[in-house]
């Protein structure tokens, strides 16, 4: 397994319809609402994420060789902004089959929430969250902190909300018969989505995902669900948006944000309406060519924050780079960029 993966939601980008162009645009205003401050105060600014020496900058795990083959080990380490680093000993480094045997070829789920501040794993056989900064480990509530039988800890996903209060559970069983649980933290409620579809990412406040789904036609429909299950938006989505990544979806539960990166090695940055089905016109992004677009989130107050990856000749992944981005221009500011150790089995950027 190489250094990073691709984002665990971009495999469910697939092919789908033509699609039209309009002006890029930024999100209508975003809906504050009655959105508890706990949720919608941290959410995932540049920042906040960029000044906070807690925060994490990326989760690892290192490479062993045993009988001439490479294995994850040791334990789960999160690199901070202040420059420490903190092992989690707790964390499970092997995912277990069903029947209990680990896979000690494999490593386990592990996710950061985008602020950087709470992280998600296996402890023992539950999943639980972490706040970094206050070591506090806590279950998931009821049924979404449990593997459902007859499952391998590696058919399961989590998203996290931006803050880390909600967290996403998305099943990966053959027959997609399992629901996804969004289980609240705070106030312990499990709701369910479908079980058809895929989980890409939430909104800046937490209050909405952004999920996707391959129909009967050969085609990828978006759908956009509260966390109270109920659908807000859906659409098939024209191919430029189901075959570009990656994603991210606003505020206002409406706008999608996609960065199309051509055989060119050039990025470019349009906006999808899910309520109008149109797809902008595309912007030049202020990015070098040899980096690469890993995740894309929006901001409460409409802006954008990209993270990229930055490779050596041997296509090794050797740093990353966090910059917040312009909607309308394009035009990038960097906020943070630092190198990733090397002989690492996989590792983990806010959001991931």
């Amino acid at each position: 397994m190489g250094p990073i993966s691709p984002s665990r939601a971009l495999a469910a980008l697939t092919l789908a319809a033509a699609a039209a162009t309009t002006t890029i645009t930024a999100p209508a205003q975003a809906n504050t609402g009655a959105a508890s401050a706990t949720r919608s105060a941290p959410a995932s600014t540049a920042a906040t994420a960029s000044t906070d020496a807690d925060a994490v900058r990326y989760a690892w795990l290192k490479s062993c060789t045993k009988k001439d083959v490479a294995v994850p080990c040791g334990a789960w380490t999160l690199s901070l902004r202040s420059g420490r680093t903190i092992r989690l000993p707790d964390a499970r480094v092997h995912p277990a089959y069903a029947g209990g045997k680990s896979d000690m070829s494999a490593g386990a789920l592990f996710t950061v929430s985008g602020d950087g501040r709470v992280v998600n794993y296996f402890r023992g056989d539950r999943l639980v969250v972490r706040d970094v900064s206050r070591g506090k480990v806590r279950p998931l509530p009821g049924r979404a902190a449990s593997l459902p039988r007859g499952l391998d800890m590696s058919e399961v996903d989590v998203a996290l909300s931006p803050d880390g209060s909600i967290v996403a559970v998305d099943y990966l069983d053959t027959a997609a018969r399992l629901p996804t649980l969004i289980a609240d933290v705070e106030s312990g409620r499990v709701t369910e989505l479908p079980p058809d579809g895929t989980v890409l990412g939430f909104s800046p406040d937490g209050r909405h995902l952004l999920t996707s789904r391959f129909t009967d036609d050969n085609t990828t429909e978006f759908t956009v669900f509260d966390t109270g299950g109920r659908r807000t938006a859906s659409q098939v989505v024209p191919q430029i948006v189901s075959n570009n990544s990656p994603v991210a979806l606003a505020d206002d539960a409406t706008t999608v944000a996609l960065i199309v990166t051509g055989a060119s090695g050039a990025s470019r940055l349009r906006t999808y309406d899910l309520a109008s089905d149109t797809v902008s016109d595309a912007v030049a992004l202020g990015i070098p060519k040899r980096e690469t677009p890993q995740r894309l989130f929006w901001d409460p107050a409409g802006a954008l924050t990209l993270w990229t990856s930055r490779g050596d000749a041997e296509g090794d992944i050797t740093s990353a780079v966090q910059r917040t981005v312009g909607a309308a221009t394009g035009a990038t500011r960097r906020l943070d960029s630092f190198k990733i150790k090397s002989g690492l089995w996989t590792w983990w950027l806010p959001g991931e």
